[in-house]
């Protein structure tokens, strides 16, 4: 799927939306505006928890639901920027211009199975738009009975907007501290018919990153349209693209392989060559969904989504150390040189696309209720790519940018060819059984075959492998109040083994699938709607892999994480909202026949992790409110076999908002500053590509205004 996009569709849709139709001239005049404050961060419904959208409350499981009003109320424009209110969110390789990668309690997300748009897998190697989603769902924990494969910390999935009954004209127009410009604008309504609804979604941006030089651009287009066939019969469809173009900003590596770099700028590009060019990226969504009431109890629903995502990846690379010595690698020399090469990789494709149909009913077998669920799952995904370009071309430094020559322009990207394919098939089945007003029991379990054929090396015979899996999950929820619920469940998943990286001996090669597992306890209390808290206790367990020390990515022994999640929102006064979100993690490295290893914490997971967020309405002033932000992360492991720690860090940040009205229009400014202080600090310290450290953004700041109309 090709799409040209440019600025002009983003002015196409602010003129469409200015456009006053007769039926818009005959609707009541815009009421007055009513300042009321926020619902918190969260919201109190998701449907990653199973089968269903589902109150929080109710759901025997650990999920985050934030809303899109949330998210224009905090100037949310990334999950990078979500990210920062959940304590169980961490980064895992997360540059600068590149992928937006996470963790989640400690576990990094596989960007092939745990980003999910409306519970149907997609890829997570490019920043995933916001601006057609109506919420961001993050589930913590297995998901192997929603989703069959996918990460064992759990997965973030996005719900697109849908066709709103009332008009909806609404424009957001935002600038940043280095000159970035952004402009989204979000329409809906019934069309005349009022069977047919619409949601179209448009959005550009000039990118200057506060990292200088790792500049870009960045445009999306979406479309939504929902058809009431009959009263018992829905069927909606929805299609998206966007395109982006930015130069990412690569991280460091240690000192001579031991020590943490000092001196550094969080400003500083370390891609920085006359010869650098963006990563240019294109990916596109194509989602069908029909919902057929078969009677009041029972109801038949399929979905589907198609992905298409296309990359043309370029890195002036900073990787190893050849000016000191035999050479570090990885690692930087003690003088802050760095080996610099030529990475190409043009022409990368991957095209998953997933199905899913289920039937859902309620009935009652004597004084028990039942809410049955069962179905079936089919997903592929078909990765193309060619033998890339990695030629040394020189060195730089850290602290003094060097210029070096790029390579030769014969070498390019080798031919293009499927080099991975994946196919996955399950049935699934869940009975939420009601055995009392305070006893209810969630069975179930997915069974699921895989099937891998990949080409790992261009001189090497295709590598082809079956398995099958029985992923069963079992939760009790005992409910002492109405308010008041208290779950245990165990759970089994499942993840695709993990693909060697580059410069390893066995690179490209790819471990096979693997099981997890995981015991939660927890606790839930709503309270009029003025007080939400949760806290889990958790183990999960899954196999270790990692880079051993003859360079070898394996899987060896398992990794343990214990941990402790603890949030509140609410209402402490009328106009003070808070949010409070904690996680607290032991983790170790067992049975890896390793003793460098043995008994080791998992690397970049630091041991505790909090996030603050206050909110104040101001009486004295119709329509502003002000809030204050704060995270704290304690230390993390660099390597696995802990020769070095990274310090933790705080981080504040400050907001405002003023809801006013403008030429007869509702309108709100805001303003943020994120990292108040100023504060150096390594946001990211990964594993992948050899280990680096990423560090967080300098001090910045936003404008933006949103014109309702």
């Amino acid at each position: 799927m090709t799409f040209t996009l440019k600025h002009p569709v983003l002015a196409c849709a602010i003129v469409q939306a200015f456009v006053v139709t007769p039926a818009a001239v005959a609707q009541d005049t815009i009421p007055s505006v009513v300042v009321t404050s926020s619902k918190w961060i969260a919201l109190d419904r998701a449907s990653v928890g199973g089968f269903a959208e589902t109150q929080l409350l109710d759901a025997p499981a650990s999920i985050t639901s934030i809303g899109q009003g949330q998210m224009q109320d905090l100037s949310i424009r990334s999950v990078s920027d979500a990210s920062r209110y959940d304590a169980s969110i961490g980064d895992a390789y997360n540059a600068i211009g590149y992928a937006e990668q996470f963790s989640v309690r400690g576990f990094t997300l596989d960007n092939a199975t745990s980003y999910r748009k409306d519970m149907i897998a997609i890829s997570g190697d490019t920043q995933i738009p916001l601006e057609n989603k109506e919420r961001i769902e993050v589930l913590r924990g297995l998901a192997g009975l929603q989703a069959g494969v996918a990460a064992p910390g759990g997965m973030l999935n996005f719900v697109t907007k849908r066709p709103t009954n009332a008009p909806l004209r609404s424009a957001t127009v935002e600038v940043r501290e280095r000159g970035t410009v952004y402009g989204a604008v979000d329409l809906g309504g019934r069309f005349a018919d009022r069977r047919f609804g619409y949601r179209i979604n448009a959005a550009a941006e000039d990118l200057k990153s506060y990292v200088r030089g790792a500049d870009g651009k960045r445009q999306f287009i979406s479309a939504a349209f929902d058809w009431q066939m009959s009263p018992d019969a829905l069927f909606q469809i929805d299609v998206d693209h966007q395109h982006k173009a930015q130069v990412t900003a690569p991280g460091y590596q240690l000192l001579r392989n031991e020590a943490l770099p000092t001196g550094i700028s969080a400003k500083t590009l370390l891609n920085d060559q006359p010869w650098t060019r963006p990563v240019d990226t294109d990916s596109s969504n194509l989602g069908l969904r029909f919902e057929y009431r078969i009677s009041d109890t029972w109801t038949a629903t399929v979905n589907a989504n198609k992905h298409w995502f296309k990359r043309d990846d370029f890195t002036a690379f900073p990787y190893g150390c050849s000016n000191e010595g035999d050479g570090y690698y990885p690692g930087y020399c003690s003088n802050g040189d760095y080996d610099v090469y030529d990475f190409q990789s043009t022409g990368e494709r991957k095209t998953p696309w997933g199905a899913q149909a289920m039937l859902q009913g309620r009935f009652d077998t004597g004084a028990v209720r039942h809410a049955l669920t069962i179905g079936s799952a089919y997903a592929e995904r078909h990765d193309s790519f060619g033998e890339y370009v990695y030629d040394y071309v020189g060195s730089s430094n850290i602290w003094q940018n060097q210029i070096v020559p790029p390579v030769d322009s014969s070498r390019v990207t080798g031919p293009v060819m499927e080099r991975r394919a994946t196919e996955e098939r399950s049935l699934f089945v869940q009975d939420i059984l009601t055995l009392s007003p305070a006893w209810t029991l969630h069975a179930g379990v997915r069974y699921v075959q895989l099937k891998l054929d990949a080409l790992e090396e261009i001189d090497q015979a295709r590598v082809t492998s079956k398995d099958s899996f029985a992923l069963p999950n079992v939760a009790l929820v005992y409910a002492p109040a109405p308010d008041w619920r208290v779950y245990g469940s165990i759970s089994h998943g499942l993840q695709y083994g993990g693909i060697a990286p580059m410069e390893t001996v066995n690179q490209n090669t790819v471990l096979s699938p693997s099981r997890s597992k995981q015991f939660e306890f927890g606790v839930k209390r709503n309270v009029n709607e003025q007080l939400a808290l949760s806290g889990a206790v958790f183990e999960i367990t899954q196999g270790l892999e990692y880079t051993n020390a003859a360079n070898v990515f394996v899987r060896a022994g398992e990794q343990t994480h214990r941990g402790v999640e603890l949030s509140a929102q609410g209402r402490a006064l009328p106009g003070l909202n808070y949010n409070l979100s904690l996680m607290a993690l032991d983790t170790d490295q067992k049975d890896t026949g390793d003793a460098s290893t043995e008994g080791k914490r998992v690397t970049n997971v630091p041991e505790l992790r909090t996030a603050a967020w206050v909110e104040y309405v101001v009486p004295q002033v119709a329509g502003l409110k002000l809030d204050a932000q704060w995270q704290y992360s304690g230390n993390k492991v660099f390597d696995p076999a802990n020769r070095v720690k990274v310090p933790g860090y705080h981080v504040a940040g400050f907001g405002a908002s003023y809801l006013l009205r403008a030429g007869g229009l509702n309108t709100i400014i805001r303003a943020r500053m994120d990292n108040a202080f100023d504060k150096f600090y390594w946001r990211d310290v990964t594993q992948s590509l050899g280990g680096y450290l990423l560090p967080g953004a300098p001090r910045t700041f936003r404008v933006s205004a949103q014109i309702d109309f």
